[in-house]
């Protein structure tokens, strides 16, 4: 029980920072040093970090294509809890985690429609000539959500602890690449990879306090 109440506190920190982070982003430092005269806070930092990396369009082709991973995952255990579900003839006998993480993606893609109608501030740079919604960084937040209840899921299901090892630290060397793939590509602000950063993390340790809870 002390393992989940640490999840849970930490859940609660992590999003209660991600909206205060939010909401400062929409208070400090606003300053329109976007295109086409877009604005965006912690204006500072942002133009500074933004400065250093430049805008690397190839690094971001790439991270867009690695960003199709992630949902052939959510694919992948969508099947499976199908499979469950028509072999056992009932959707209460699909295995409890199964269902728990189809919620968590539920929740996940409400938090992504949410941020595409309530623009919190648009990218640095243009896609195809059109401005889009930045903050947080979607591509951030799908593979720092779906990519780690992976790992959860996968290390209950794989026996071999060599195995399981090995899918483990694979997994976290492509959400590493990732998330530094998407900074520096120059297609996201800081503060849009800081803020999918602690939303994705809130809400996994959310989902493990809930897996925790049903374990228990």
């Amino acid at each position: 029980m002390k393992r989940i109440r640490k999840s849970f506190i930490a859940s609660m920190c992590l999003l209660t920072a991600f909206v205060l982070w939010t909401v400062a982003i929409c208070f400090v430092d606003v300053r329109a040093i976007g295109p086409q005269g877009s604005s965006v806070g912690f204006a500072g930092i942002n133009g500074f970090v933004h400065t250093l990396t430049g805008v690397h369009f190839s690094l971001y082709n790439i991270t867009d294509w690695l960003g199709l991973v992630p949902i052939f995952v959510c694919i992948g255990f969508g099947i499976l809890g199908l499979v469950q579900w028509i072999k056992r003839k009932s959707i209460r006998k699909v295995d409890h985690n199964i269902l728990i993480l189809g919620g968590f993606y539920i929740v996940t893609i409400a938090a992504y429609l949410f941020f595409e109608s309530v623009v919190i501030n648009y990218r640095p740079v243009l896609i195809n000539g059109y401005l889009e919604a930045s903050y947080p960084s979607s591509t951030t937040m799908l593979v720092m959500c779906v990519m780690p209840t992976a790992i959860m899921q996968l290390g209950s299901r794989i026996k071999s602890k060599a195995l399981r090892n090995i899918v483990a630290v694979s997994i976290i060397t492509f959400i590493t690449f990732m998330v530094i793939g998407r900074l520096f590509s120059g297609v996201h602000w800081f503060t849009d990879i800081v803020g999918g950063t602690l939303l994705s993390t809130g809400l996994v340790m959310l989902y493990r306090a809930i897996i925790g809870l049903e374990v228990g």
